[in-house]
């Protein structure tokens, strides 16, 4: 691909039709999405318009915090800004793709938390120690000036950069309240208004927060050598056979982080032997079994509590709280977790006075997880 045909292969029709349906996906009932769709092809042709002409102006956010059990600030483009955000990565993010490691896992094709598991269990089989690491505030303290050196590296086409730049800069400040200033080496006052932070909820958010760490995903593998290295956004984990090893390893990284304007939570930064198990997106990983956390099993039976109580009082339908239940039986299936979606799935029947519920639990999930073992 000729770098210099970039931006006008984000203006093209076609691409942006395609970053529409996109972006669109599982929301064309939602009011903004509808309210774009009413007027689709004027709406498309306009957008073009501004970016051909590079008179596209992003709107503001809309924030609101989530609680998955942590909190998280999330801030929400305007539906026509997350279009673009689709049109410009559809284009960009091939340039990327080729480059990323193996064992990066997050927000990429054929991908995803599951198939990091399934890795991070692959390596705890082959090594017996593991350094776990976490990185604080991954999002609210990613350096701009940064994060656009590295994209220049592989981007050519100025204008695409300028997009990246316009883009970059709307969502500058949205995060300053989840920051907690940290210096570094050869640091002056003037750090303190340095532009940082990727609004979560933006595409073009996630997928920058892969190129962000690339350089160090890298490092591990060809300057270390790591032969065992699993990464899924901010969480990553090095195998090794040596314990010492890992500990050398972990001054390095943390060294190579700081270049990047970035810390780790140094009570989660430690070397165990898999045998003990590793926390990993959610779960406990052994070598031979995952359990989940305890923590997320109880903010899961807080969300259900509250959904139940919602569907007695009228401000949920019964179809939410299967919904509900049919997406977390479907990640915690990758743990072994019968019994405890047995007992979850019985505590509903025993809460709930909707027939209604009952008998989708029943039909819909019992012959999965309400039979008993055979002996």
């Amino acid at each position: 691909m000729n770098s210099d045909d970039l931006y006008s292969r984000i203006c093209r029709w076609d691409n942006l039709l395609l970053a529409w349906r996109k972006a669109a996906k599982g929301k064309r009932g939602t009011a903004p999405v509808a309210h774009f769709e009413y007027r689709l092809e004027d709406n498309l042709v306009q957008l073009g318009e501004e970016l051909h002409s590079q008179t596209y102006c992003p709107g503001s956010y809309h924030s609101f915090y989530i609680h998955d059990p942590k909190r998280r600030l999330i801030s929400a483009a305007p539906f026509r800004d997350r279009v673009v955000h689709h049109a410009l990565c559809h284009v960009i993010e091939p340039l990327f793709e080729r480059r990323f490691v193996t064992d990066s896992f997050a927000n990429r094709v054929g991908k995803g938390n599951h198939r990091a598991l399934d890795r991070a269990q692959h390596y705890a089989r082959q090594f017996p120690y593991v350094l776990t690491l976490d990185l604080q505030q991954y999002f609210p303290s990613i350096d701009h000036a940064l994060l656009r050196a590295v994209l220049a590296r592989q981007i050519k086409d100025k204008n695409v950069l300028k997009l990246i730049d316009l883009i970059l800069e709307s969502g500058r400040g949205v995060l300053d309240g989840e920051y907690t200033m940290r210096w570094f080496s050869g640091d002056d006052l003037l750090a303190v208004e340095r532009a940082r932070g990727l609004p979560i909820g933006n595409l073009t958010s996630q997928f920058w927060a892969n190129c962000y760490l690339d350089p160090f995903d890298h490092f591990v593998k060809r300057e270390l050598r790591c032969p065992g290295y699993v990464r899924y956004v901010d969480d990553m984990l090095l195998f090794s056979n040596d314990k010492k090893e890992l500990w050398l390893w972990k001054k390095e990284v943390m060294t190579r982080l700081a270049d990047l304007r970035l810390t780790v939570h140094e009570r989660s930064a430690q070397v165990r032997p898999v045998r003990e198990g590793m926390p990993f997106l959610g779960f406990v990983v052994y070598p031979h079994k995952r359990r989940l956390k305890r923590r997320k099993e109880i903010a899961y039976a807080r969300k259900l509590r509250k959904l139940l109580s919602e569907v007695e009082t009228g401000n949920a339908s019964p179809e939410t709280v299967v919904a509900s239940v049919n997406g977390w039986c479907n990640h915690v299936v990758h743990g072994n977790t019968v019994g405890l979606r047995r007992a979850v799935l019985r505590n509903i029947l025993a809460f709930s006075r909707n027939p209604a519920i009952n008998r989708a639990i029943e039909h819909a999930l019992g012959p999965m997880v309400l039979k008993k073992k055979t002996p």
